[in-house]
């Protein structure tokens, strides 16, 4: 996504919108204080010519010293005054930067949110990460700092560059015409800066996704002992980072001793040009002890202003970054004539001539079957048939590439997203839990809810037991991602979660794969005979003792639906279900090893 230039600022001040007034009254302030720069060099000058330098300076001192006690007095008043209004614009700034920034960053984080599926599959969490910190962190340092330096420096220059034309048109021309070079100079630092701070972004988020992924990953890393490797990984990536940022720097230093030096060089020019205009009397000594004085308000902002172009380019890469994220809308969204008000889904579920592809590759090919409310289904297949793709669809967090996925005989495309998703629970095998206790685990979907359901849904889900012993019951703090409970321990929490909400329809996705015979079976007899709200049921297992009591199993065969029937109609016909089940039953090994024994017999 290409942005002009100009856009990032457009952006900024929209955004400032709440705190607009703050950020006028901040940069008017600052444009003040540094125009009060002036006023001590002013009465500096007339104090010099008048009680000092003057050949009647102590005459001057007796005659006029309530002149000379105001013009002191007026020194520090302004000094004063100047300290006060900056100590102003500086909360204001602050106030203003601060309250944009937390708008921008619950924006993003309500974007984030609220994106489908397929954005978290375009972009890393560490990415992520980066645009919401560092980024945002940038953002706020152009607003609270990089602008109210290049306003103060402009403001400083322009009322220094005045000042001296009043005083002698010459000396300030003299002075005047170093800045061409130095305006030529950051020019072309600015042209290069940019590619280099872009290169510099892109380094810095490679290096925050390797960093989560291995602090995310720490176990996989600890089982396989490739702690060396990965530390390897991240030298890596830590030293691109740290190229890019030698780069962008080597850029930098090539041509700030210039800038620097053009800005020295204003001291030479005015010891020979100021000296020169007061031997032919066109300065008096206080006036140019007043231009002496005040010169740094000349080199200063000249010096400042490769730091600006600087802070300016890591702006622009670091914003375009956010905004990219800021205005991406997701795909899977509520239509316009979606229902308002619509009531508890009952969970009639129905798939006609579905088919789904991510890009070229196509999961789903023509997938038609029904399920009536209360029914429940299982889904087997071999890895990679598509059957979590294929649930996927209901809830859609994806849409169908063609054909229609029904819900209470309505396109899910026509239901609220709120409603269809607060109708359906999703429990899979992978289990995220939250770092907080196991009863805000289970009561996730319903703050609210009542400690008694909570324990209720634990029950139903066989994670009573377990809970109880551990030492703070419920309110026992989970590691994150539940780090410190197995993941039988896991995926029962994460059933009761499930549960909790009392859904219309209940996917189960392989949730019950890393728990004993037992405990399922104690699981499945929950599901099927104690639930005391209606609810379809959709389960996604390997294992025969899990589908076997469902009122209909559909087998996934390459993205197609290749058999539906119920345990005792698939047995009984050659397939995928049946080979699974000899398997499973080790029917398959007493045939074989009958076969070898009829044929050792027979030699």
């Amino acid at each position: 996504m290409m942005l002009k230039n100009t856009f990032p600022l457009q952006w900024l001040w929209r955004n400032l919108q709440g705190y607009r007034s703050s950020y006028i009254v901040a940069l008017s302030l600052s444009v003040l204080c540094n125009i009060l720069y002036i006023t001590a060099p002013y009465f500096q000058s007339q104090i010099i010519d008048t009680f000092i330098s003057n050949e009647n300076a102590a005459e001057n001192l007796t005659l006029y010293r309530d002149r000379f006690i105001l013009l002191v007095a007026a020194m520090i008043l302004f000094t004063l005054l100047r300290t006060v209004m900056q100590y102003a614009c500086n909360m204001y700034y602050e106030k203003a930067s601060q309250g944009m920034i937390y708008k921008i960053r619950t924006h993003l984080f309500r974007r984030i949110e609220n994106q489908d599926m397929a954005f978290y599959d375009r972009y890393r969490t560490g990415d992520l990460m980066t645009r919401l910190t560092g980024d945002l962190d940038m953002v706020r340092h152009m607003v609270s700092w990089v602008i109210k330096g290049i306003v103060e420096s402009v403001a400083l220059f322009t009322a220094s560059m005045v000042y001296f034309f009043v005083i002698d048109w010459r000396t300030g021309l003299c002075i005047l015409a170093m800045t061409p070079c130095i305006f030529v100079i950051t020019r072309l630092f600015s042209k290069k800066a940019g590619p280099a701070y872009r290169q510099v972004r892109e380094k810095q988020s490679a290096l925050n996704t390797a960093a989560q992924e291995n602090i995310s990953g720490n176990r996989v890393v600890k089982a396989f002992a490739r702690e060396d490797y990965e530390i390897e990984k991240f030298h890596a990536r830590n030293l691109e980072y740290r190229e890019a940022n030698i780069h962008a720097s080597m850029n930098w230093l090539k041509y700030q001793p210039w800038i620097d030096f053009l800005a020295g060089a204003l001291s030479v020019v005015l010891l020979l040009c100021g000296g020169w205009f007061m031997i032919r009397q066109h300065l008096t000594m206080g006036q140019y002890v007043a231009i002496s004085g005040l010169l740094w308000a000349v080199s200063n902002p000249m010096r400042n202003l490769g730091h600006y172009v600087n802070d300016c380019n890591r702006f622009m890469a670091s914003a375009g970054k956010i905004i990219e994220i800021y205005y991406a809308a997701p795909m899977i969204v509520d239509r316009a004539d979606a229902p308002e008000n619509e009531t508890r889904l009952q969970g009639e579920v129905e798939f006609v001539n579905v088919s789904f592809s991510i890009g070229d590759k196509q999961i789903l090919k023509n997938v038609s079957f029904h399920i009536k409310p209360g029914q429940t289904v299982a889904i087997m297949g071999a890895t990679g048939s598509g059957k979590t793709s294929l649930v996927n669809l209901i809830p859609r967090f994806f849409d169908a590439t063609s054909g229609e996925v029904l819900v209470d005989g309505i396109n899910v495309r026509l239901h609220r997203l709120e409603t269809l998703r607060k109708s359906i629970s999703v429990a899979t095998q992978d289990v995220l839990l939250y770092s907080d206790t196991i009863d805000s685990n289970i009561a996730f979907g319903d703050s609210k809810m009542d400690e008694d359901y909570v324990k209720q849904c634990a029950r139903l889900s066989a994670a009573d037991g377990f809970i109880e012993q551990l030492p703070e019951g419920y309110d026992t703090i989970v590691g994150e991602r539940g780090v410190g409970l197995s993941g039988g321990q896991k995926q029962r929490i994460s059933l009761a979660r499930a549960l909790a909400v009392r859904p219309s329809v209940l996917i189960l996705d392989d949730t019950t794969s890393a728990v004993d015979m037992e405990t399922e079976a104690f699981i499945q007899n929950s599901l099927s005979r104690q639930l005391d709200f209606p609810c379809t049921k959709i389960i996604i297992a390997q294992r025969i003792s899990s589908t076997k009591n469902a009122d209909q199993i559909i087998i996934l065969e390459d993205g197609m639906v290749s058999a539906v029937g119920t345990h005792e109609e698939l047995i009984g016909q050659a397939g995928y279900y049946r080979e699974i089940y000899e398997l499973q039953s080790g029917l398959h090994c007493a045939a074989e090893n009958g076969e070898e024994a009829k044929q050792h017999g027979t030699k």
